[in-house]
């Protein structure tokens, strides 16, 4: 994982970002319905988690927007060659610690290699990230509700990592499940084009897989 300094002089958001980042919360985020049927049928059929799976899907559908994968510090704009996740594992105490996971694998990979760092997570129990946390996207789930909208915390100055999360996927009237599915981005690095194509390459990739 690599990182470079964009050059803000040439960069055409210089402006965005100098405007966005003098606001007290310079945040933008939406919560979109992405239809997971097939992709639940995928998971039941290979007996693979689809939290994890919907997992790798995300990551890698956020790594396809280079603006998903910059960061500001020091009112510097860095961008990453892909970023990892960080996301909540909920332990048995009803509180949750963190696990970070490398997307960089195919999928049948991922799986056993995700399952076993996310139960040694569990074991830990902690709240403290374990590498670069300015390079991860922040993944959590609310599997309990089915919601649509969503109000996450963020400490505000350069803290700029997206935010990924979804809830409980339930059928529509025509019997397709959709997932509730929150993107939050900083507005001076990214706006509703980005936040767009996010959601696009959601849904390139669940039919990449699902055929």
């Amino acid at each position: 994982m690599s990182c470079i300094e964009i050059d803000l002089e040439k960069d055409p958001r210089r402006k965005h970002l100098e405007y966005f980042s003098s606001l007290p919360y310079p945040y933008v985020g939406v919560t979109n319905h992405v239809d997971v049927t097939e992709l639940v049928r995928f998971c039941k059929d290979r007996g693979y988690s689809f939290y994890l799976t919907f997992l790798h899907i995300a990551a890698l559908a956020a790594d396809g927007v280079p603006e998903l994968r910059r960061r500001i510090r020091g009112g510097k704009v860095f961008e990453y060659s892909a970023c990892p996740t960080s996301h909540t594992e909920l332990l048995e105490n009803g509180a949750y610690c963190y696990c970070t996971l490398h997307h960089q694998l195919p999928l049948e990979e991922y799986i056993p290699y995700a399952e076993a760092v996310r139960a040694q997570c569990r074991q830990n129990g902690s709240i403290e990230e374990d590498e670069d946390v300015e390079s991860m996207y922040f993944i959590s789930t609310l599997p309990w509700l089915h919601y649509t909208a969503l109000i996450q915390p963020v400490a505000g100055g350069d803290e700029s990592n997206p935010r990924i999360t979804w809830g409980r996927f339930e059928a529509d009237h025509r019997g397709r499940m959709q997932l509730p599915v929150s993107l939050l981005v900083h507005h001076g690095l990214a706006d509703g084009i980005h936040i767009a194509a996010f959601y696009r390459n959601l849904e390139k990739e669940i039919r990449s897989i699902t055929g």
